[in-house]
């Protein structure tokens, strides 16, 4: 049987290292030792514990089950302790260091995030931030990231989120396109148009319109798909047909003409802007302070 009573709770955190770097040479970059120590750590690790946490071979190296399941319940709560302590050896008030790492999908970080995140490094010179972009979504637990931002309807009901603000979803199209079609007067006539689908979303192809009470399914008839708001966005602009674009994504193409907006007196359902962080009971400080910066920056339309 495993003996865990007196394990070296460091060698847990050059566990979650070596987790998060994918490998014992990046890890050990990152904690400024060397490649042999950490092997040395994580084999005694593994010795004491009676389980292999690591596989390894020549080009990778990957959690075993078991080292998957460490990292999951048990790097949080490292995390969370590091914080706590750090927070009461710097005292109320002090300045915010350290590293603050963000994700945020590619246009949420260009059209919006990116200006709040500038204005908040500037009133935090000490603090290092990092934001991650992508479309996909990712696990912030698994990433060792501090917070995400999210545009949408949240799902995964272990994380923790704060509203920020709102969105409107506009149905739009180029002038190119619509020089060759007829404009829809009616949400049934969008079945009849190209369709170019979105795959991120969970149902790209039907979509909900209300107007004065009256509420109106359609289901769409796709002929290009993308899992990128910005190639959606590319495909409308170049007349590839119709299809639904979130505010902050459309505005400025509406504004300069490049893409026009269809059926105004139709709302579909609005999307909230979130912030979104790793369960637990203590909030770092870098995080509620981002959040608190974050209030009032993004659009509001409830």
């Amino acid at each position: 049987m495993a003996r865990v009573d007196d394990l070296d709770l460091n060698s847990l955190l050059i566990f979650a290292a070596v987790a998060e770097a994918g490998g014992f040479t990046a890890a050990a970059d990152r904690l400024g030792t060397s490649k042999a120590r950490l092997s040395l750590v994580i084999a005694r690790l593994e010795r004491r514990l009676g389980t292999t946490l690591f596989s390894r071979t020549t080009r990778r190296v990957t959690l075993t089950e078991a080292g998957e399941a460490l990292q999951a319940r048990c790097v949080p709560l490292l995390r969370e302790a590091h914080a706590v302590l750090a927070e009461l050896a710097a005292g109320d008030g002090a300045e915010l260091a350290g590293t603050l790492r963000l994700t945020a999908s590619v246009d949420l970080a260009t059209h919006a995030l990116a200006g709040v995140v500038a204005a908040f490094s500037a009133h935090h010179p000490r603090l290092q931030i990092e934001l991650r972009t992508s479309d996909r979504v990712v696990d912030l637990v698994q990433e060792g990231l501090d917070l995400g931002l999210r545009m949408g309807w949240l799902r995964d009901s272990t994380l923790r989120a704060t509203r920020l603000g709102a969105f409107e979803q506009y149905v739009v199209s180029s002038p190119a396109y619509l020089a060759r079609h007829p404009q829809p007067t009616a949400p049934e006539d969008l079945a009849h148009h190209a369709w170019v689908a979105l795959t991120l979303l969970p149902t790209p192809l039907t979509w909900t319109f209300v107007h004065a009470g009256d509420t109106r399914s359609v289901r769409m008839n796709a002929v290009l798909r993308t899992d990128s708001a910005a190639t959606l966005r590319a495909l409308l602009r170049h007349g590839a047909g119709v299809s639904v674009l979130d505010q902050l994504n459309a505005e400025a193409a509406i504004a300069n003409g490049e893409l026009v907006r269809l059926l105004p007196a139709w709302k579909l359902p609005l999307g909230g802007i979130y912030a979104v962080h790793p369960p637990g009971r203590h909030v770092p400080a870098k995080v509620r302070a981002f959040i608190d910066f974050c209030r009032g920056m993004f659009p509001s339309t409830a």
